[in-house]
């Protein structure tokens, strides 16, 4: 069967028209004629009869085998422009529109975060990433994805699949670029004894990694795996929420610093370890928010190092269960909310009580954004303007930065 690609799914599948609805091809873009078989919904190995001005050739050699990235084939403008109107449909569907600022996009070779699959084998180990929509894994010596430090580390984390991990079943290791090493988090790995944990540690020492966590229990401590949060030094705790490129952090970051513009008091809700609030506090006094107790003492710690600072305090708490109460909000100028892919529903209400006067909300869920935007407009906030922030680069997954006003404070279209 012969069919044109109509648009794009928002997992990046393109999508045809068939004689019984629609029908998914991968790897396609608005525009391009396909020929294949079709089986279901799905049009199986289709051949390109007509490309898209906006095909590229994959940069990376594992883009045919690696699930990892999805849209290597076309052009950064395409999916930056994809990444936008996904944004926008968003906020059409609940009846909204905004002005949108130029997107922002990592560069190759920055991911310093990811999680990567393996497994013991008779020969050795196998470590990288699924095929997509498979339990196949293929290794990745040259992805254009991972931070050079990170490809540099694959040799060692081999070293350690091989000695903890397992030839039944996989296990997972997040491995983050730190200012001293590879910071390593490993799951699924083989219990710990005191055999087990002595040539891991070794390991650690040969490879220069920062640190290695294992099943939960940190077995070895080479050097503590600082990351940089304006002025402050943090050590997140072993896994923790950290963004996924230094670039898309400073992008975000200076889009907060502007929707917010100047403040006295800042309260930053959902606050990890300290990406908006240790540089906010730079200007302003900040109270930080996260359930993650650990996470807020990494920042109360990191806060306390740092001369100069206003004044920073911490509270670890469940903003789904117990969301800050309109009356906490006496005295505060400024908010920023980067709430997981669930949104804010709950406290976004209490914002609205409170009538804070200026919102920065941070986004990984378009659909959420959209939501919680629609309560704000609705109880008479402006939306100035969004800013889409790419840092993962060829995939699906969108992050933005959203500037909401109570109409007298003034437009601040950056």
């Amino acid at each position: 069967m012969i069919l044109t690609v109509e648009r794009l799914g928002h997992l990046g599948d393109g999508i045809a028209q068939g004689d019984a609805g629609p029908i998914f091809v991968s790897g396609m873009l608005p525009g391009e004629v396909v020929e294949g078989e079709v089986s279901g919904d799905r049009l199986l190995a289709p051949k390109i009869i007509e490309p898209s001005p906006m095909r590229i050739k994959p940069p990376c050699s594992h883009a045919r085998s690696c699930g990892g990235c999805l849209m290597q084939h076309a052009s950064d403008a395409f999916v930056g422009q994809w990444k936008i109107d996904s944004v926008k449909g968003a906020l059409a569907g609940q009846g909204l529109e905004a002005e949108f600022l130029p997107i922002s996009i990592s560069p190759p070779q920055s991911r310093r975060r990811a999680t990567l699959a393996a497994r013991r084998t008779k020969g050795g180990a196998l470590l990288g990433f699924h095929a997509r929509a498979s339990d196949t894994l293929v290794e990745i010596p040259n992805c254009q994805l991972l931070h050079p430090d990170l490809i540099a580390a694959m040799a060692g984390l081999e070293d350690l699949v091989r000695l903890g991990g397992s030839r039944s079943q996989e296990i997972a290791l997040t491995v983050t670029k730190s200012m001293a090493g590879v910071d390593i988090d490993v799951s699924g790995g083989k219990p710990l004894d005191s055999t087990l944990q002595l040539a891991l540690a070794r390991a650690v020492e040969a490879h220069g990694f920062a640190r290695l966590t294992w099943n939960g229990e940190t077995v070895a401590l080479r050097s503590q795996p600082v990351q940089r949060m304006g002025r402050a030094s943090v050590v997140p705790p072993p896994g923790a929420f950290l963004q996924a490129t230094e670039h898309g952090e400073a992008a975000l970051l200076e889009a907060v610093k502007t929707a917010l513009g100047p403040q006295k008091r800042i309260v930053d809700l959902f606050a990890g370890c300290g990406t908006f609030a240790l540089p906010l506090a730079e200007v302003a006094e900040v109270h930080a928010v996260e359930g993650d107790a650990a996470m807020m003492a990494a920042l109360e710690k990191a806060a306390r190092q740092v001369a100069g600072l206003k004044r920073v305090t911490v509270e670890a708490r469940d903003l789904y269960r117990r969301p800050l109460e309109p009356d906490e909000f006496k005295g505060v100028t400024g908010v920023v909310i980067d709430p997981p892919r669930a949104g804010a529903e709950s406290q976004v209400k209490c914002l609205i009580v409170a009538k804070v006067p200026v919102i920065a909300m941070v986004s990984c869920n378009p659909i959420t954004f959209a939501r919680d935007a629609k309560a704000l407009v609705a109880a008479g906030y402006v939306l100035e303007w969004v800013q889409v922030v790419d840092q993962f680069r060829w995939s699906a997954h969108v992050e933005l930065v959203a500037r909401f006003a109570q109409p007298y404070i003034g437009r601040n279209t950056a």
